[in-house]
């Protein structure tokens, strides 16, 4: 078996956005296939709108955040999925959810692929790491 990492998003924070970025590209740099399916809440953050925010009252902090994130090398949160899709990491929406929450394929970011939940269970059954972040 290849080495294999997936992941399911389900939700859409800032904490949420970054944390498949920063293990998904982690992953892809020491020759891992990674694969990130964004469910329910979390496929706001492959959509060409996708602006996370810290959650709660921490909404109000999520500039800052960023900058201190920015001052030691990590990217915004695109930036940070080109990156990510640059390095071959698979982003997926998933296709049951889009329906349930009025997003189009025209609405996703460029290079974001829909795959249902039986297509994404199967890779990661295959997965020596399967991760969820909700």
């Amino acid at each position: 078996m290849a080495d294999k990492m997936c992941m399911v998003v389900c939700e859409g924070s800032f904490d949420k956005a970054m944390m498949p970025l920063i293990m998904g590209t982690t992953a892809a740099a020491m020759g891992t296939e990674v694969h990130v399916f964004y469910t329910f809440f979390g496929t706001k953050l492959v959509t060409k709108k996708a602006n996370p925010k810290l959650p709660g009252i921490m909404r109000l902090f999520t500039g800052v955040f960023a900058g201190r994130m920015k001052k030691v090398g990590i990217p915004g949160h695109d930036e940070f999925m080109q990156q990510a899709q640059d390095m071959g990491v698979n982003l997926y929406a998933c296709s049951t959810t889009m329906g349930l929450m009025g997003v189009k394929d025209e609405d996703l970011k460029p290079g974001v692929k829909v795959l249902g939940a039986a297509a994404f269970l199967k890779l990661a059954g295959e997965s020596q790491t399967t991760l969820f972040i909700g």
